[in-house]
């Protein structure tokens, strides 16, 4: 039996931990290094690296059955949007499960990881170390580098990203000041519904260049995203009836006080809340357009419109980073285009693996414990991919229809429905097993 390739896995978020459990599972060889001093990740609290987007009161707008990994159930008690304590707990739970913490090195990060001539990865680490692999996976998630708007003239205040947001108080005393939340993206409606409480700020305006349908976390008594139309039902059949469903459950958003949307339904990634709506409509917070210039203590809308504002925070998104890569091929470009095959591989680099790169409705939580099933058949010799030129001509497939109902922007890029995705997968994978059967590869 060929002697099975040795892994070097970057981060030991969900999508980390997961694929570590997998190659553990087929008895691949494998490091696993972690910045922090903890599983999980962006959802670790405080985590030491500065690294993680949660915020105090932060709940996973996905539904806990639908977030669950498949081979460690959430517990039967959990409420149907769990709390980011109940999230970080459940990932050491399956890190101890499975016996992978001593498997993964931490408070030691990935300084730099370059393709050899002979195929192999050399990695440096930064404690000096430079160790040689023959397959790197890449797990080191895609919420944690803020995207900052630039915006011209002087600000007397203070301007956060959300990434920076924990509480009210924190790191800025938000009590009794004019705020300005830049965004309609989930943290933006979190942030600004609860700072628009009115025992904290003054005043909360969301500030936003285009109107969003902000959906709501339960339909008809339950969860929302337990009612997604299933993958076997025609994309277009499938959009239509949510689409018609959404907006007879919510009416329109401008009688919210919001802008109107300039797209239907589900044409953006969703911007979920369970009271925005309710804050908008008590008056409690205003929408009003995007910032067109600072002006000392006032922010200028594009309207023409002068508001008084102390605090900007910016819940502008993120940006994908790789900061151990030196070779401009393997970081996105300036649109935040990103192609992989299968959301996975790169065509004629078939030892190295971007897991959990995607943004998934509902979730990302589990999204790399089933790419991880392609990359263990990969590194086995048990799945064969297709040819480099077969694999670009599937990524232009793949993309013309995971992006299709959105409208084009760089927030959009990566986005992909989770059952389709993993229906497709598993397709894959089993035509990659027949071309393996036919003509057995190894890792490269």
């Amino acid at each position: 039996m060929p002697q099975l390739p040795t892994v070097c896995i970057i981060g030991a978020g969900c999508s980390g931990f997961t694929t570590a459990k997998r190659l553990k599972d087929h008895g691949i060889p494998y490091d696993c290094f972690e910045a922090s001093d903890d599983v999980g990740g962006n959802w670790y609290y405080k985590n030491p690296t500065g690294m993680s987007a949660c915020y105090e009161s932060l709940h996973i707008d996905t539904s806990s059955t639908r977030l669950q990994f498949e081979d460690f159930p959430v517990p039967a008690d959990w409420p149907h949007f769990p709390h980011h304590s109940l999230m970080h707990s459940y990932f050491r739970d399956y890190v101890e499960k499975f016996d992978l913490r001593d498997t993964i090195t931490f408070r030691t990060m990935v300084q730099k990881a370059e393709r050899l001539e002979d195929g192999r990865w050399s990695v440096t680490l930064d404690n000096g170390d430079v160790r040689t692999y023959d397959a790197l996976v890449v797990a080191n998630g895609h919420h944690w580098d803020p995207r900052m708007p630039e915006y011209p003239g002087k600000f007397d205040g203070q301007v956060i990203h959300s990434h920076e947001y924990l509480n009210a108080l924190d790191p800025i005393d938000m009590r009794g000041k004019n705020i300005v939340v830049v965004g309609m993206g989930n943290s933006a409606l979190d942030i600004a519904s609860e700072l628009s409480h009115r025992s904290i700020a003054a005043h909360v305006w969301v500030s936003a260049r285009r109107g969003v349908w902000v959906l709501a976390k339960y339909r008809e008594g339950m969860p929302a995203d337990k009612m997604m139309m299933p993958p076997w039902m025609p994309r277009k059949l499938g959009l239509a009836i949510a689409r018609r469903k959404i907006k007879k459950a919510l009416g329109r958003m401008q009688d919210y006080g919001l802008p109107e949307p300039d797209h239907e339904p589900l044409s953006a990634h969703p911007s979920v809340s369970i009271d925005f709506l309710a804050k908008a409509g008590s008056g409690d917070l205003t929408c009003v357009p995007a910032i067109e210039a600072l002006d000392g203590d006032h922010v200028r809308l594009v309207d023409g419109r002068r508001i008084p504002a102390d605090v900007i925070v910016c819940a502008t998104g993120y940006k994908m980073s790789f900061p151990f890569f030196r070779d401009p091929a393997l970081n996105p470009d300036d649109q935040h285009r990103f192609p992989l095959f299968k959301r996975i591989m790169q065509p004629g680099t078939d030892n190295l693996f971007f897991m959990g790169l995607a943004q998934s409705s509902p979730t990302i939580v589990n999204l790399a414990e089933q790419q991880s099933k392609l990359v263990a058949g990969v590194l086995t010799g048990a799945y064969t991919p297709p040819s480099d030129d077969e694999m670009r001509q599937i990524i232009a497939v793949d993309d013309a229809a995971s992006l299709a109902q959105y409208y084009q922007a760089p927030r959009h890029t990566i986005q992909v429905d989770f059952a389709r995705y993993v229906r497709d997968l598993k397709k894959e994978i089993t035509a990659g097993e027949k071309r393996a059967q036919r003509t057995p590869v190894g890792v490269r």
